[in-house]
Formats: structure tokens, sequence, C-alpha cells
């Protein structure tokens, strides 16, 4: 059974990666750290509002906005520990003075088999004014812990605390998807070619594989070959092939002109697009 994480820190929330065995160890499929704690306060229920959590009759923070990796999906590989920027945007009559994020997966923060990563380095923030602040911390995603069913949409945890000590959290504030990061080669060949001759281009596409730390053939997917002249910048499509169950790619064609060659995966929801460099071919 997975492990819950109920270790808590005063200024930030404790990374899984804290608690993981050596990097080149793969981790069990069924027994990882759960959710690590985060802020100060005790978690509240995602649906509920953020509370005042000092005192009678206070105002909670208000948090306007939380951006995981620019907004952008997070691609990690098979065996790097991936570094996330997280900013939280948050206002309080009094000013903000600290902040924290997670992201999760599961279906509540208090369910042991609900998993996710935090961050233990330091929290920076800045004010824009006397009452809104932006702060800025790094998650550390480390793919050991990771199951390839991961590549989806998660959770966004944010909690916030004013300089006079009221806070606020909202486990499910938003949304962030982590996808495994892909690798595509090509090769045509031969080269120099003669004019009007057959030239055969393979390649292979393959992406990360968390549980066993390696890069696995993508099999069965479609990719286009892309041809552009010599004298031109602009690829143009000529065919779309479909990877084996590998992962390769072999496909031939006419050589009329000198120019580039290459592949184009244009992603799926678990793993992004890749374009290789072209691969030139002289013909004579």
């Amino acid at each position: 059974m997975r492990i819950r994480a109920t270790v808590a820190v005063a200024t930030g929330a404790l990374a899984l990666s804290a608690l993981a065995v050596p990097a080149t160890q793969a981790a069990p499929a069924d027994d990882r750290p759960g959710v690590p704690s985060y802020g100060s306060a005790t978690h509240q229920s995602p649906a509920a509002a953020p509370k005042a959590r000092a005192g009678e009759g206070g105002e909670a923070p208000v948090i306007s906005k939380a951006v995981v990796n620019g907004g952008k999906p997070i691609i990690v590989g098979a065996k790097a520990v991936k570094k996330v920027t997280v900013s939280i945007t948050a206002s309080h009559p009094s000013g903000i003075t600290d902040a924290d994020a997670i992201i999760w997966t599961g279906t509540s923060l208090d369910d042991p088999e609900s998993f996710g990563f935090g961050s233990t380095g330091p929290t920076s923030c800045v004010a824009a004014n006397a009452t809104t602040s932006t702060c800025t911390q790094t998650i550390e995603i480390d793919p050991m812990w990771l199951r390839n069913s991961d590549s989806k949409g998660w959770n966004v945890g944010v909690w916030v605390n004013s300089k006079d000590t009221y806070s606020a959290q909202n486990d499910k504030f938003g949304r962030t998807n982590l996808q495994r990061l892909a690798k595509l080669d090509v090769n045509a060949a031969p080269e120099p070619v003669a004019k009007g001759g057959t030239i055969t281009i393979t390649g292979k596409l393959t992406r990360a594989n968390w549980e066993t730390g390696t890069y696995k053939g993508y099999a069965t997917q479609s990719v286009k070959l892309e041809f552009r002249k010599s004298t031109s910048t602009v690829y143009t499509s000529v065919k779309g092939v479909k990877t084996s169950s590998t992962g390769t790619l072999k496909t031939t064609s006419k050589a009329t002109v000198d120019g580039y060659w290459r592949w184009n995966f244009a992603g799926t929801s678990t793993t992004p697009a890749i374009i290789p460099a072209g691969d030139f071919v002289d013909v004579k």
C-alpha cells in the first residue's frame, strides 16, 4: 500500500523526493509516499471557500492566481528530477507574507491513496502594493515516484498567509498537466544520392517510461515525414507514417533536389510534440 507522508514544516511543503530511495532504484509500483502537508493550516474541503484561520471575524486572504511552469505542461524525463516554478498571487488588507503550493493527484488530500509533490525550498514574495504580493517557489518532481498512468491532469493546491496571521487554503485551486518526455531521431540514406534515386528515411520515437527509468518505443503513433529544399526555409509534408510496435519509423521517397528530411510528431495528451533537426541529403 502507499505510505502517506505526514511530516509538515512551518514554511513550505515536504518534497516527496526527500523521502525517496536512492535515485538509481526505481519506485515500487504500489508503494510511494502520499500527499505532503503544506503551509501551517489544517486541510480544508476543496469545495469550501477559503476561511480565516486566526481570531474571530477575521478576513481571509484572497488567492487570485497560481501559475505552474509558466502555464505549460510539465514534461518529465525518465530519470532527471524536473524543477518547476510556481507563482502564487494573493491579497489581504495587511499584506501577504508567505505562500505555498503542491501538485497532487487523487480524490482528496486526506485520502492515503492520493499522491503529490511539494517544495522544501524557500518562498520569495514580492509586493505589487501594500495588499497584494506574488510569491514564487520551486517544486521538484522526481520521476522515480511516478507511474506511467500519472501522465495526466494534476490538481494544484495553494495556501497563503497574511502579515497579521490570517490564512486561506484551496486544495483544488487549479490544474496542471504532467507529460512523458519524448525523443525522436531521423536518418536519410544513402547520401549522396543520384537524382531520381530512392532514399530510405528511418527513425525511432521513444518516450520516458517512469516505472523503469528508461525510454521505450512509442508504438502505432502517426508521424509526418517532411522535406524542405536547401534553398527554402519551409518544410512541406510528404507522407504520414505510423511507428511500429517498437516505435521505429521507416519509409522511402524519391530524391530530386538537395534538401533536409525530418519527422514531425504532433504529440498526444500524455506525450509532447517533437520535431528533430532535418537530415541533409546531397543529390548529385
